[in-house]
């Protein structure tokens, strides 16, 4: 293959399709041909497609703008082709490539780099099986996965494996994105259009970080729309220009709507997001690695935040806040409230349902989020 591109333009693109590369060990051990992209050139479309996968994840994505000499599949080594257009000054770069060897060149600059057959590059899906789909609006879809992701359990705490993803749930003209470590809960929920024959009892799987992060990052146009096909063993995510595959999170994701339920009669507590994360993050400068804990006080129209540690010190921070109830102290890890405060609009308000200092409190943000936190009870 043969062609030249733009090179701020590719490298964007590059950079997307190289995420999902693997690092050393792995399955980057077993087949070292997933350090690589594989790249199909099209002269009739004038594109050139990137693939890459970790045999887990994988992407198919279309750069366009190119103008190919030569159409033809060949494999580029991801790390040395990232530095190339990262550190090049060219407008543009000529890519020539075979089985035998990868060339980059352009005005005052040569590289050479080994390269293989492309047909030992391994296949994964970019086609829908049947016409059955979920279909949402990338902006939706972007905020929904930012709103839950930071709440997955990490897969060496002994969490169930499960929790080490994000379980997607589809019924009707419904999506509900849902994440927890077990300390936490967050669900986001948004509408959008089902397509085909999907189950009328639903559907639903448990998806990696590392796939919905990739994802994420694809999803650069917020009025496009994305196409979600859940499988039984796999998921299919397609935009316009990105296709991006990922095998399931194996496990039972725990039953968590009833835990809704536990906060009951609780005191409503309005609170600016803004105002509420600078709270916590002055108080929390005190927590060490032992503590983690900040307590909230809630008395007389006033949030008082406490922090102390036998090392760092301690703080206290206040602020006003609409509340007349009866006194409530509770203890949370601020590093919890962080998380979820900072990925909301700073002027935005968000609703604290509070009962007591031992049952879970409840965020929540407009009609579409909401964020279970346990406290400390002890």
């Amino acid at each position: 293959m043969k062609a030249i591109c733009q090179r701020e333009g590719f490298l964007a693109k590059f950079q997307l399709a190289s995420s999902v590369v693997p690092g050393s060990g792995g399955n980057a051990e077993i087949n070292p041909i997933l350090k690589n992209l594989k790249a199909i050139a099209d002269a009739e479309e004038g594109r050139c497609t990137l693939l890459g996968t970790d045999l887990e994840v994988g992407i198919r994505l279309d750069v366009l703008g190119l103008t190919v000499e030569e159409p033809g599949e060949a494999i580029l080594p991801a790390q040395q082709m990232l530095r190339i257009l990262r550190e090049a000054s060219n407008k543009e770069l000529n890519l020539e490539a075979d089985s035998n060897a990868c060339v980059v060149h352009g005005k005052n600059l040569y590289f050479e780099m080994p390269s293989e057959d492309a047909r030992n590059f391994p296949d994964f899906p970019t086609t829908f099986t049947g016409d059955d789909y979920f279909e949402i609006s990338a902006g939706k879809l972007r905020e929904m996965i930012r709103r839950t992701i930071f709440a997955v359990a990490e897969g060496t705490g002994g969490a169930r494996p499960a929790m080490t993803g994000v379980l997607w749930e589809i019924r009707g003209e419904k999506l509900n994105l849902v994440a927890t470590d077990s300390k936490r809960l967050a669900l986001a929920q948004g509408e959008g259009a089902p397509h085909g024959d999907l189950n009328p009892d639903g559907v639903s799987a448990v998806i990696s970080p590392k796939a919905l992060g990739l994802l994420a990052n694809n999803l650069q146009d917020d009025d496009e729309m994305v196409r979600i096909g859940l499988q039984a063993n796999e998921a299919l995510f397609r935009t316009e220009l990105a296709t991006i595959y990922s095998l399931l999170v194996e496990g039972r994701f725990p039953e968590y709507s009833g835990l809704f339920s536990t906060v009951k009669n609780a005191v409503v507590v309005p609170l600016e997001v803004g105002a509420f994360l600078s709270a916590i993050r002055q108080a929390a400068i005190m927590v060490d690695d032992e503590s983690k804990r900040v307590d909230f006080r809630f008395e007389n129209g006033t949030l008082t935040l406490k922090a102390k540690a036998a090392r760092s010190g301690r703080s206290k921070v206040e602020m006003p806040v609409v509340f007349d109830a009866a006194p409530i102290e509770v203890g949370f890890n601020p590093q919890y409230l962080v998380d979820m405060l900072r990925i909301l609009p700073p002027d935005a308000e968000v609703q604290l349902e509070i009962v007591d200092g031992s049952k879970p409190a409840l965020f929540r943000s407009g009609a579409s989020y909401s964020y279970l936190v346990m406290p400390f009870t002890s």
